[in-house]
């Protein structure tokens, strides 16, 4: 996975995870494949990608990338700690301070990266 895809797996999980606390589940369905979890793991994945190949024409912002990328990672990897995850933890986690500075740095990149390009 290069940046470009991780960013964009990042971005449609945050997408997936705003539907899914709208479904007001109490827990996932556990035989569903490809679900939240799957979601959420991809993401902690491409966080991982993210933190690595964070380019250096960001400069000192890519130190902010990458503390952002830990910290939004150290909040997934608690939600996919629990035996089964509903609604409200997914609500909870999309309204973290950490997940939407994230996103916010990953537009930011994102649309940096276009204009160099």
């Amino acid at each position: 996975m290069n940046l470009g895809e991780a960013i964009d797996a990042v971005e449609e999980t945050y997408e997936y995870m705003l539907a899914y606390a709208a479904q007001g589940r109490r827990q996932e369905d556990q035989d569903a494949t490809g679900g939240i979890r799957a979601s959420l793991e991809k993401a902690d994945a491409a966080l991982a990608v993210i933190a690595e190949a964070a380019p250096a024409q960001a400069g000192a912002f890519a130190d902010v990338l990458r503390q952002d990328a830990a910290k939004s990672s150290a909040a997934i990897r608690l939600v996919l700690a629990q035996p089964s995850i509903g609604s409200q933890l997914i609500d909870n986690l999309n309204a973290s301070i950490h997940v939407r500075a994230l996103l916010t740095d990953l537009f930011l990149l994102d649309e940096a990266l276009k204009i160099t390009a």
